[in-house]
């Protein structure tokens, strides 16, 4: 269909952000944190939370936008979704789902948003503590497959094991975050640099997965308000505009039991494709790139199958130097990511996006015109999603 496209039709109109805590340590219920994260991005875009009237969110987030309409003042209720499964990798639909709303006149502001507080709810770093497993854990966990990074794990390995992948690959990935993450003051590991020796000499969690290879787990908020792009020049900020979003997963990737056909894939085979299309760029295009690391394994397979490298170069690709801001030709991360700036279920990583493209991150890439995000590789369904300077349109 002619103009069936979110390219240009939306724009970021302001990020908002909570404290970030250790797991089990925020002073404030769940709710309470999406309702800052909310006001916060209102704020910053310089409008009333009254002018909401669209939520949309991903991985069963527990905040009913209803109670937090009326909790805001909304003087209406327009839209109301969130992305089903995939955890992490629903953060970019969500996105995709605010633009889509927006674009097609269900709602004219849209806030994305995400609240964790893991210690009212349960640690997603740990294996199910159940007196009885039912489905696909009945195959896994009497075998000792439990917990997220084992089985996350089984996919980098056969990865790393059918193309030759080093561990310094994995540790580049690690090294690049942290490096970032020490000119961020709102990075929970702000001010703990990280050197190839630490990484080495760091425990095992699960190979090939050292105790840096693994995100963090926290507490708080984050949030995105969006509009219509018509009105990018009423806010102060320099615009920054949706130039695609996809979601979803190849063929069989949901298959149970460790049994996709496709087995060492992050699941963006399908997407990457569709993504590039509808932005109209392609890998050379991106200056500045956001990937989701539940693990490092995780962003390895994720860039190879959006084309920044054949599997088989990733030795020579992935190395710490290439993904550093300002001067790396693919900064990586640059706020810290899930690694050391706060795992978020990756919302961050899309606010740091925008925050490229406005030329407020903390390390900032000049002249970024293209800002990129991958969202939670290795489930499914998973989503990208890529934002654009004014020039890029």
């Amino acid at each position: 269909m002619s103009g069936a496209t979110l390219r240009g039709s939306v724009c970021v109109a302001g990020v908002g952000e909570t404290d970030y805590y250790k797991r089990g340590q925020a002073p404030d219920a769940e709710g309470k944190l999406a309702l800052k994260a909310i006001l916060a991005a209102c704020e910053d875009a310089g409008i009333s939370p009254k002018d909401v009237d669209g939520f949309a969110s991903f991985s069963n987030d527990r905040n009913d936008p209803s109670r937090l309409a009326a909790a805001l003042g909304c003087r209406e209720l327009r839209f109301a979704n969130m992305q089903w499964g995939g955890g992490g990798g629903g953060g970019s639909a969500a996105v995709a789902h605010a633009a889509a709303a927006i674009h097609g006149g269900l709602a004219d502001c849209v806030v994305v948003f995400r609240a964790l507080a893991q210690g009212q709810f349960g640690r997603f770093g740990q294996g199910p503590r159940r007196n009885t497993i039912a489905g696909d854990a009945a195959h896994t966990v009497p075998y000792g497959l439990m917990s997220p990074a084992q089985m996350f794990a089984m996919k980098v390995v056969r990865f790393m094991h059918d193309h030759g992948v080093e561990q310094s690959a994995l540790r580049s990935i690690s090294l690049a975050a942290y490096h970032h993450a020490q000119n961020n003051p709102r990075a929970v590991m702000y001010g703990r640099p990280l050197d190839e020796a630490t990484y080495d000499e760091s425990r095992w969690i699960v190979e090939p997965f050292h105790l840096y290879d693994c995100c963090l787990e926290n507490d708080g908020a984050a949030a995105m308000v969006m509009v219509s792009a018509e009105r990018a020049q009423e806010f102060a900020h320099k615009p920054c505009y949706l130039l695609g979003a996809v979601s979803g997963s190849h063929y069989r990737a949901g298959a149970g039991v460790h049994n996709t056909p496709d087995y060492a894939s992050s699941s963006f085979p399908s997407l990457a494709p569709r993504l590039y299309e509808m932005a109209g760029i392609k890998p050379a295009d991106v200056d500045v790139l956001q990937s989701y690391e539940n693990f490092t394994g995780g962003v390895l397979m994720s860039l190879v199958e959006h084309g920044f490298c054949a599997a088989d170069a990733c030795n020579e690709f992935f190395v710490k130097e290439r993904f550093l801001a300002p001067g790396g030709d693919l900064p990586l991360n640059t706020s810290g990511g899930n690694l050391a700036e706060c795992y978020m279920h990756g919302l961050g990583l899309i606010i740091e996006a925008a925050r490229q493209i406005r030329g407020e991150s903390t390390n900032p890439v000049p002249d970024a015109e293209v800002s990129m995000t991958i969202s939670g590789p290795m489930v499914t369904p998973v989503s990208a999603c890529i934002f654009g300077t004014e020039a890029t349109l």
